[in-house]
C-alpha cells in the first residue's frame, strides 16, 4: 500500500517544511508515502466561495485514480486515538487498499461534489488549525501510526 496527503495550496512556513520533511524521511522505513501540494486556483480571491471550492474539487479530483481511495481530512470526520488510526491504516492494509490518498481541503473546506463522491472523512481534531498545520500534524501521526504497528518504542501509552 502506498499513501499519499494531497492538499491544496503550497506551504510557505520553512519551518513547518522542515519538521514535515523530517518525518518523511522516517516513513520509507514503513510505507510509500508522497506528500502533494497543488497549485492555489487562479484569481481564487476574486471567485465566490462556491465557484473556489469546485475549482479545488475539479483540481482534487485529477490527482485521482480508478483504484485510489479518498479520505478527506474534516473537522467532521470520525475520530482517532493514536492506536485507532493505527488499526484504521492495519484495515485498509488488509483489505488490499493499494493507494490511500488523505486530502486537506483549501481555506473553505470542501465542494458538494467531494463530499458525495467520497464520503468518508477523518478528523484530526475538533480544534480548527491551519491547513498548513494540519499537514505537520497528519504526517506525524502517520509515522506514529506505523511505529504502533510495528512496535517501534515512539509511542507511549
Amino acid at each position: 500500500m502506498r499513501i499519499t496527503l494531497l492538499a491544496v495550496g503550497k506551504t510557505d512556513s520553512k519551518e513547518l517544511v522542515s519538521l514535515m520533511e523530517s518525518l518523511e524521511k522516517r516513513l520509507p522505513a514503513f510505507i510509500r508515502f508522497e506528500r502533494k501540494e497543488l497549485p492555489d486556483v487562479k484569481n481564487a480571491k476574486n471567485l465566490p466561495e462556491m465557484e473556489l471550492k469546485n475549482a479545488e474539487a475539479d483540481l482534487i479530483l485529477s490527482q485521482l485514480g480508478s483504484g485510489d481511495s479518498l479520505i478527506i481530512l474534516d473537522e467532521k470526520g470520525e475520530e482517532f486515538t493514536s492506536v485507532e488510526f493505527s488499526k484504521f491504516l492495519d484495515r485498509q492494509m488488509t483489505h488490499s487498499v493499494k493507494h490511500l490518498v488523505f486530502c486537506i481541503g483549501g481555506a473553505f473546506g470542501f465542494s458538494d461534489k467531494i463530499y458525495h463522491l467520497h464520503p468518508q472523512k477523518v478528523a484530526l481534531s475538533k480544534m480548527t488549525f491551519t491547513h498548513q498545520m494540519v499537514r505537520l500534524f497528519f504526517i506525524e501521526q502517520l509515522y506514529r501510526a506505523f511505529s504502533i504497528l510495528q512496535g517501534k518504542p515512539y509511542h507511549n501509552e
